[in-house]
């Protein structure tokens, strides 16, 4: 019987996809819908779910962007689907969409990559300056952090990835 797919949100920066291709991206936890998420948002349908993972795994490039001051200030989220063996779930809270992934992902499990455009770079630098701080309960902090979130990331097919790297970097 196949392994079945989960689908798992990765937040990535630029120079991490830059390492795609060739090195997958290496990197030990994602977001996807898990049971907690499930049972916190009892209410919200699968596509609602996936949403709210999505947008932690965006949350989460900003930490990714304040490690790394030199990678262009957008954010990435990479989309993919994944064995579920490969996918290990977290002794998490309820409402949590952490997920453990046993090896980096690769490239051909890629379902779709998510960037911000140019116009959000400014808001995204900013918010990269202060995620600690609103993840913390800073007030001034998370408005600027919502600044950023207010930016849709545009859609890109995998088979797009070296486009994306060129317009991006």
């Amino acid at each position: 019987m196949a392994d079945e797919l989960v689908r798992v949100y990765v937040p990535a920066t630029v120079p991490m996809l830059a390492r795609l291709r060739e090195q997958g991206l290496a990197v030990d936890e994602a977001h996807a819908v898990t049971p907690e998420l499930r049972e916190w948002y009892a209410e919200g349908d699968e596509e609602e779910l996936e949403y709210v993972a999505f947008t932690r795994a965006a949350q989460d490039a900003l930490l990714l962007l304040r490690a790394d001051p030199a990678a262009p200030r957008r954010r990435v989220v990479v989309s993919a689907d994944l064995p579920a063996s490969s996918v290990g779930r977290v002794d998490g809270e309820l409402g949590s969409s952490v997920v453990r992934l046993a090896g980096p992902v690769p490239v051909a499990t890629v379902a779709a990559i998510h960037v911000d455009g140019a116009e959000a770079i400014d808001d995204v630098a900013a918010s990269a300056e202060v995620i600690a701080e609103a993840r913390a309960g800073d007030p001034d902090a998370q408005f600027t952090v919502d600044g950023a979130e207010d930016h849709e990331l545009e859609w890109y097919d995998a088979t797009e990835l070296d486009l994306l790297l060129r317009e991006v970097s």
